[in-house]
């Protein structure tokens, strides 16, 4: 048989060699110079475990082609693939044919060349790799079958699969194409690590990843796909272990993708896979390897952390009504403390090319923000991935809109997240990321962490900055963290802050075994308090007093005093950012929002002066509280989580925010940290908090706490 292979490289090399060998007789066209010179001058060789060879070859370069071809293989990558088409297209004989020997789905632009009768198409995975000029490695044999589009078994069929090195026919080509897409998915999501083949299949923290890549792709099959060399569509979970001892058994480590981007340099295939697929996952992995194509990033296992969190941010985040946005391949510094962390980031504080949002539907559809807030750029100048934008109550006032779904809580569906940065910490508790940022006026972020079983930290006034933050009422307002653990807390503040995060926040009880804990004078007592929190808290304090912790009561009364002010000052403030357009365009606002809004209007600027003055003489008695402890401990909120945010005009919306406003007005650095759970399953939290400026003895402190408390993690109900 003659045959005419365009693309010699791995795998048109490969069966291009076998057939030399078999006595076919092959013309190889190939666009590498080097490649072609060193077929002519010193054959082709095959090299690996399966066989090693060398046949003598004749190549020529594209415009050295023959003017008529007779039977002729397209084995180019498929973005080269309309130029290998053009060759034929004015070149094939009356009777010749093409069969394609390529990744992806192609054969629409082969057809439009040559006619769909005049076209076969082939599945090949048997692993290969150019290692030079005129020397290929095979790794493996796999799978290798050849149909017509039409699923005819003809004879020109049976003879071209007769001369075929492993090739069998198939009635159903397409689906061994459409499963190789599915199998392909998977491998060039792992080509965004320098992990091997079988390495990204085995691990079991990437399983979830691979089988919704592998799930999205055979959903948009239009025909029944085929299974292959351990790869069986209807069992995925069977599939991996399967695959991972088929490719351990392989030379090819790893995938072409990945040898293109690493080892090659050079352009690949993905943005013609990304034309033939849809489907958020397989986008998100094409995004990376093109940026990796760009020099924006290099093959690593961060790579592979981001397409995990954007997989359970679909599926774990999207059903608690959580996100947003997902931002594709983020930019970020190369290196750097955060390296690679995945980051949400609440929807109030601006990153570049995204709304600033707001929890308010037309503020979503407003202009994109054309820079990053300065706690943003920080983050990426750490180099984390900020790849979210999470859900919020509508201009973090204390209510949603009614256009925009409230988030739910990851362990319970029928109940709150919290606000107003609850889609922050619902992504934070369902495990979907490790690291939130959130905002905080008076108890944005403690209240959520202490609703959904994770670390809530409101930094000292000021720690981090509020440029780029849409304000609500900016005397009390911070930028704080929602985090897994308290070491994620530390890290991130610490580069955030271009700080040392403390000796002593890992846990380790060193130096802390002697912590003065203060109880303020009743809190514990107080009648808005429920049992189930009530208990937790007395529990928490149990323990800790166990582990060698002092336990001192307090005289909150100061507190107590400094509170009266805060819905003065807040009222005020609020109304001073939105009075303008609440009064203006009134209907931009959801009716309770609005609500709190026109509250605000009601304080007069000497109320507020009032407030503003009694807050500044009250501040040093209340500054004073903090003194002579470690950490004051309370309740983070006074009950678990509600079905629904109550508004913090109502008698229920204050009393949610008992613990928690007085450390905005002081400017005090607080957090909450889990602390038990209730019988119903729902997560309870306790607050700490120190003296202005002392956010590192928070922590260490923290630390501490958590370490001894060392309160069961239990799986979210979503999922």
């Amino acid at each position: 048989m003659q045959l005419t292979i365009i693309g010699a490289g791995a795998i048109g090399g490969t069966v291009g060699a076998h057939l030399i060998r078999s006595g076919h007789e092959i013309l190889f066209c190939d666009a590498d110079p080097a490649h072609v010179t060193a077929i002519n001058e010193h054959g082709l060789s095959i090299e690996g475990p399966v066989e090693n060879f060398t046949v003598e070859a004749k190549a020529v370069l594209p415009e050295q082609l023959p003017e008529r071809l007779g039977r002729v293989a397209i084995a180019v990558k498929s973005h080269h693939t309309e130029q290998a088409a053009e060759l034929v297209r004015s070149r094939l004989e009356p009777d010749g044919y093409v069969v394609s020997f390529q990744n992806g789905l192609t054969a629409d632009v082969l057809s439009a060349a040559v006619g769909t009768d005049r076209l076969m198409v082939s599945f090949v995975n048997f692993g290969a790799d150019v290692l030079g000029p005129g020397r290929i490695l095979q790794g493996n044999v796999g799978t290798f079958r050849v149909g017509e589009l039409d699923g005819r078994i003809t004879p020109r069929l049976k003879e071209l699969v007769a001369a075929l090195p492993y090739a069998e026919a198939t009635d159903n080509i397409l689906g061994f194409l459409w499963g190789k897409e599915a199998y392909g998915a998977m491998l060039y999501a792992g080509a965004v690590s320098d992990l091997s083949i079988a390495d990204t299949l085995e691990q079991s923290r990437w399983r979830p990843l691979m089988l919704a890549v592998a799930r999205e792709v055979l959903a948009q099959a239009p025909v029944r796909p085929e299974g292959f060399d351990g790869f069986d569509p209807e069992d995925l979970e069977g599939s991996l272990g399967r695959l991972v001892a088929f490719n351990r058994a392989s030379a090819k480590s790893h995938s072409g993708i990945y040898r293109d981007l690493m080892v090659r340099k050079r352009k690949t295939e993905v943005t013609d896979l990304l034309a033939d697929l849809e489907g958020p996952l397989t986008t998100y992995a094409g995004r990376i390897i093109q940026a990796i194509e760009r020099g924006e990033r290099t093959c690593e296992v961060a790579n592979l952390e981001l397409l995990a969190a954007y997989e359970r941010a679909d599926r774990l985040g999207r059903p608690l009504d959580a996100l947003v946005a997902l931002f594709p391949a983020p930019p970020r510094a190369a290196n750097g403390p955060l390296h690679g962390v995945p980051v949400a980031v609440k929807d109030i504080i601006d990153i570049a090319g995204h709304p600033r949002g707001n929890g308010n539907p037309d503020a979503m559809r407003s202009a994109p923000a054309v820079a990053d807030a300065p706690v943003v750029a920080a983050l990426r100048n750490a180099g984390a991935d900020v790849f979210a934008a999470t859900a919020l109550l509508e201009y973090a006032a204390g209510a949603t809109h009614p256009d925009v779904p409230e988030t739910r809580n990851p362990f319970d569906l029928t109940r709150t997240a919290g606000g107003s940065s609850g889609g922050s910490a619902a992504l934070v508790g369902a495990g979907v990321c490790d690291i939130a940022l959130g905002t905080d006026t008076g108890g944005s972020i403690r209240l959520p962490a202490h609703y959904c079983a994770c670390v809530g930290f409101k930094p000292s006034y000021g720690a981090l900055p509020l440029d780029g933050v849409e304000p609500l009422a900016p005397s009390l307002d911070h930028v704080g963290l929602l985090a897994r653990d308290l070491a994620t807390t530390v890290r991130v503040f610490a580069a955030l802050t271009d700080t040392s995060a403390p000796d002593d926040s890992s846990g380790d009880s060193s130096g802390n075994a002697a912590l003065r804990i203060g109880l303020l004078t009743g809190q514990l007592d107080r009648p808005e308090l429920t049992s189930a929190v009530a208990d937790a808290i007395g529990k928490a304090i149990e323990v800790l007093r166990s582990a060698g912790c002092s336990t001192v009561e307090v005289d909150g009364a100061a507190f107590d005093r400094l509170g009266e002010t805060f819905n003065d000052i807040l009222l005020f403030e609020a109304w001073q950012v939105h009075g303008e357009r609440a009064s203006s365009t009134p209907e931009h606002y959801g009716p309770e929002t609005l609500r709190l809004l026109r509250a605000g209007s009601a304080v007069s600027a000497a109320d507020y002066r009032a407030a503003v003055d009694r807050r500044a003489a009250l501040l040093p008695d209340a500054l004073a509280v903090y003194g002579g402890v470690d950490v004051l401990l309370s309740p983070a909120a006074p009950f678990v989580a509600p079905p629904t945010t109550p508004p913090v005009d109502t008698p229920e919306g204050e009393v949610e925010g008992l613990y928690s406003g007085i450390h905005n007005l002081t400017g005090a650095p607080a957090l909450t940290l889990p602390c038990g759970w209730s019988r119903d399953g729902l997560p309870i939290g306790l607050q700490l908090a120190a003296a202005p400026g002392a956010d590192a003895a928070l922590l260490a402190a923290a630390g501490f706490v958590e370490s001894v408390l060392d309160v069961e993690r239990r799986p979210p109900a979503v999922g």
